[in-house]
């Protein structure tokens, strides 16, 4: 049983919702961070959500999302001609959902620990608020944005749940490495299991390795 395929598709879904999470938790975070409205704690549970809840559960809701005959469905198939459910653009969309929290959480935590001395210095220089959050605050928050990235790429490429129910179990579309592992253990197949499985954990390991170390280094500069 080959499993190119599956690693390639897998990656290729990792980097794409990766990209698409940066783009939407960099507003979203900073927002979160500064924002004063009464509504923050709704939007921080709403960002939360798929940390709590079950994976079967958000598969679910999107597929019913994702029918044809739903509104949001239904455009999808007239704009593209296809459907979402057991695609790959649902896996997309899926894990884009899916891994919000640990593209947000990071940056919100990272923005909300940048000094407003040093936002109101560079607006007191002339800085737009444009500027003052590209110059200063964005960089500040670098630790942040790489945190995010580096743990929405990891939890992608872990995904399983939402992608079984989502995307199915088609060879060269929706299989993706979580999925192979758990065809390799249907059919006893256990050396393969085992070096997806490996992979996987080596991968893990260094990700959150990435991580602790940066944020360390991160934190013995500012001490």
């Amino acid at each position: 049983m080959t499993v190119w395929p599956a690693i390639w598709l897998t990656l290729k879904l990792a980097a794409l919702t990766t990209a698409i999470l940066m783009a939407i938790a960099l507003p979203l975070g900073w927002w979160l961070a500064t924002t004063k409205a009464r509504t923050r704690p709704l939007f921080e549970a709403i960002t939360a959500l798929p940390l709590v809840l079950p994976p079967t559960v958000l598969g679910f809701y999107l597929l019913i999302l994702m029918r044809p005959d739903a509104p949001f469905g239904g455009l999808w198939v007239s704009v593209t001609g296809q459907t979402l459910a057991f695609s790959f653009s649902g896996l997309v969309l899926a894990s884009v959902i899916y891994s919000l929290p640990f593209a947000v959480q990071p940056m919100q935590t990272a923005f909300a620990a940048v000094p407003s001395s040093a936002m109101e210095a560079a607006r007191t220089l002339g800085a737009s608020p444009r500027d003052a959050f590209l110059t200063v605050a964005l960089p500040m928050a670098r630790r942040g944005f790489l945190t995010g990235a580096v743990l929405s790429f990891a939890h992608t490429v872990g995904e399983f749940g939402v992608i079984l129910m989502v995307g199915g179990n088609i060879p060269g579309r929706t299989r993706v490495i979580s999925i192979e592992i758990f065809n390799a253990v249907e059919t006893l197949d256990y050396a393969t299991a085992h070096v997806l499985s490996a992979w996987l954990l080596v991968m893990s390991l260094a990700v959150l390795t990435v991580v602790y170390f940066f944020n360390r280094q991160g934190g013995a500069r500012l001490g």
